[in-house]
């Protein structure tokens, strides 16, 4: 299928490389299709660019290499609905924002992660308690420590 993008022209998409959000992200709950693309070969970031709205897309950064202490916890409901199986086949990103007036205040949104399984390619944003911020910087000292390969997922029975 042939994606179009405010940011990347318009180019071709595989059906089996669609990640799919059953209930949308926050704010944008119709826009159920995305696919990820590589910033740059260097780069840790990615896109998140939707299929359907030509203008949107995220900025997303596993939040490992930021953050190795964050943790999160997969309800049942969530598993369910992104078709877990095993832990293997999950992974855990966030959405940056990147002031254009100061892109070295970029911030993560670590309350509203999002969960991604890479069998059935369904996607999930969780909402995290308020002990997470939606505005974790970066640049900060707890950046600057080794991070670990990924992020920590846990499901619980909840």
């Amino acid at each position: 299928m042939k994606c179009q993008s405010s940011r990347f022209g318009t180019f071709e998409v595989k059906d089996d490389t669609l990640l799919v959000f059953p209930s949308g992200i926050l704010g944008f709950p119709e826009c159920t299709r995305y696919v990820l693309l590589d910033h740059d070969t260097d780069a840790p970031f990615k896109w998140l660019q939707c299929v359907e709205e030509p203008q949107l897309a995220f900025v997303i950064l596993d939040p490992a290499f930021f953050n190795p202490d964050y943790r999160i916890e997969l309800s049942l409901d969530a598993m369910i609905e992104i078709q877990k199986q095993d832990g293997g086949e999950l992974s855990v990103v966030t959405i940056l924002t990147i002031p254009s007036d100061d892109p070295a205040a970029v911030t993560a949104n670590l309350r509203g992660p999002l969960v991604m399984n890479h069998r059935t390619r369904l996607c999930k944003q969780l909402v995290l308690s308020e002990d997470w911020p939606t505005r974790y910087p970066l640049f900060s000292p707890a950046s600057a420590q080794n991070p670990s390969p990924a992020a920590r997922l846990q499901a619980s029975a909840r």
